[in-house]
């Protein structure tokens, strides 16, 4: 296998110097045995959060007790940003955490001394986030977009985004985006979006030392916490940003800003945030895990049942100061089914917020391997890897086998009916290929370099 060299300065820079073999791939889950009662190792948890639509799942086991009816005494604590959170869960001040579908598989294949394995046994939220610019640049692009019965037809490109980038070149600017974390779900979201335009949006060169990602870039991506991404927008340090809700439908209440284009038209039913805790937590703590896995599935359940009925209460509990401190109206589009694009453009989006149904909360191993393959395309992995390499890590990271026998507990416990979930026997956790919408690009995760291939823009 070759060595992989991905630059520590990618990862926060003060992890603690906790050192832990990977080992082999984990066993193949038992589907036929629920977890037995066990004493719970540890009863009192701290689970961060980032001010994110998505973490409702979280929000929900407390308010609804979930988490309780398991014996667990669980704190959420808002984290000002990506960064301090994952900082935190690998440092242990906190227990858990809700976090970017990518982060888990960059704690793996971190290279560093001071790497600290973080895993998976949950995904919290498919799709979900969005890219919105100002309403200059937005005035700039429509002026190309093409039309469909007097309204921008959808997915729009951002090949109606080169003017705009070509004139701040003549004027001699920089045309700056925000994202929200180098290792993050919305950096390739954008990057892809952007390269699918035929704009292209920089790689990571650990050769010359550049961590920033924008070498031979047509534009600057710049980190930026979710709840700043508005502000920063409308002083002007950013043209538009790529983010989770409610901060794209904040811009179109607010009046500054136009979403573009969604998450799903790019990757539909990609894993956006899972539940994370470090490897070492999962091992001393197993059935604590068990059952906050357990907790989050039927959270996930409550959000989606009889088609999304609860969605205006979650929408309210997770407006309060305690969780997103956003005003309930920003917030209930998304969560009803419907997104705002220009004010007044309201269009059905129906499965823009998925939290159980469809894909039940399983954190898939084919999701794992859509995620390396952006790492790679930009060059955070910095060499080419085999098929088999992407699989292999994919299944360090993402753990279906904690996910399978939670579910199993559940059914027995008679909390869930096997009904409510897939078949969990003979389940290889790898989806089946799908096209994007946006650039009818096929992706099979058991063949990610056929994929990266067919991309004209970055690394292979």
């Amino acid at each position: 296998m070759k060595k992989i060299l991905l630059n520590k300065a990618f990862f926060i820079p003060c992890l603690l110097g906790l050192s832990f073999l990977l080992g082999g791939c984990q066993k193949e889950p038992d589907q036929e045995t629920a977890a037995q009662p066990l004493a719970v190792e540890k009863t009192r948890l701290t689970i961060g959060f980032v001010k994110l639509t998505d973490m409702a799942p979280l929000a929900i086991a407390v308010e609804k007790g979930f988490f309780k009816d398991e014996g667990l005494e669980v704190k959420l604590e808002a984290q000002p940003s990506w960064t301090e959170l994952y900082k935190h869960v690998q440092s242990g001040e906190l227990d858990a955490a809700h976090m970017l579908a990518a982060m888990p598989i960059a704690s793996i294949i971190d290279t560093s001394s001071e790497k600290t394995p973080i895993v998976t046994p949950f995904t919290l939220s498919y799709n979900g986030a969005a890219i919105t610019v100002s309403n200059n640049v937005w005035n700039e692009m429509k002026k190309t977009v093409v039309m469909e019965n007097n309204r921008p037809k959808h997915p729009i490109s951002a090949s109606n985004l080169k003017p705009v980038i070509a004139e701040y070149k003549q004027q001699q600017k920089i045309f700056k985006l925000g994202m929200t974390y180098p290792m993050g779900t919305h950096n390739y979201m954008i990057r892809y979006w952007l390269a699918a335009g035929g704009i292209h949006p920089g790689t990571y060169d650990s050769a010359h030392n550049d961590t920033t990602g924008n070498t031979g870039s047509d534009v600057d991506l710049t980190v930026i916490p979710p709840p700043e991404m508005v502000s920063t927008m409308v002083e002007g340090v950013t043209s538009g940003y790529s983010v989770g809700e409610p901060w794209n439908q904040k811009a179109v209440k607010k009046g500054f800003g136009v979403p573009v284009i969604t998450s799903d038209a790019i990757w539909e039913n990609g894993s956006d945030k899972v539940f994370g805790l470090t490897k070492k937590f999962t091992e001393q703590n197993p059935t604590t895990t068990l059952k906050l896995v357990k907790a989050l599935i039927r959270a996930s359940n409550w959000l989606d049942e009889n088609n999304g009925a609860n969605r205006k209460e979650a929408a309210k509990i997770i407006a309060q100061d305690n969780y997103l401190r956003v005003d309930e109206d920003i917030i209930i589009n998304s969560m009803t089914g419907v997104f705002e694009y220009e004010q007044g453009d309201v269009r059905p989006a129906k499965s823009f917020h998925t939290f159980f149904k469809g894909q039940y909360g399983i954190p898939y191993y084919s999701d794992a391997v859509w995620w390396l393959t952006q790492m790679r395309r930009w060059g955070q992995i910095s060499t080419s890897q085999t098929d088999q390499w992407y699989l292999e890590t994919a299944q360090k990271a993402y753990r279906p086998d904690i996910y399978v026998q939670a579910a199993q507990a559940l059914i027995q416990e008679g909390k869930m009916q096997d009904t409510q979930f897939p078949s969990l026997k003979n389940n290889a956790f790898i989806k089946t290929p799908q096209t994007s919408a946006l650039d009818h690009i096929v992706f099979d995760a058991k063949q990610p370099n056929q994929f990266l291939a067919a991309f004209k823009i970055g690394y292979k």
